[in-house]
């Protein structure tokens, strides 16, 4: 099986556009068509993820998240708080 090299452009587009995708996510938070806490299944729908992308999420500390009785559970309100966080502006001398 040929090895993939992912580059380091390669993962700030991936970053950009799971930025994007919680962003999107989050949107929809304000109009009032999304719940306050978000089961890891209804995460990786919205964002278009898998289960090992979101599950890498929540171990290197991007995603906080609480587990109940063996279920996980995020708050969009910390979802937007990384949004925030880790937004990126482009301008002319970037």
């Amino acid at each position: 099986m040929p090895a993939t090299i992912i580059t380091s452009d390669d993962l700030r587009e991936f970053k950009m556009e799971l930025l994007d995708d919680i962003k999107n996510l989050l949107s929809k938070q304000g109009n009032g068509k999304l719940k306050k806490y978000l089961k890891s299944s209804e995460v990786m729908e919205l964002l278009q993820v898998s289960p090992g992308t979101l599950q890498n999420l929540r171990i290197n500390g991007t995603l906080p998240y609480t587990k109940v009785g063996g279920i996980i559970y995020y708050d969009t309100e910390e979802i937007q708080n990384v949004m925030t966080a880790n937004r990126v502006h482009h301008g002319l001398n970037s």
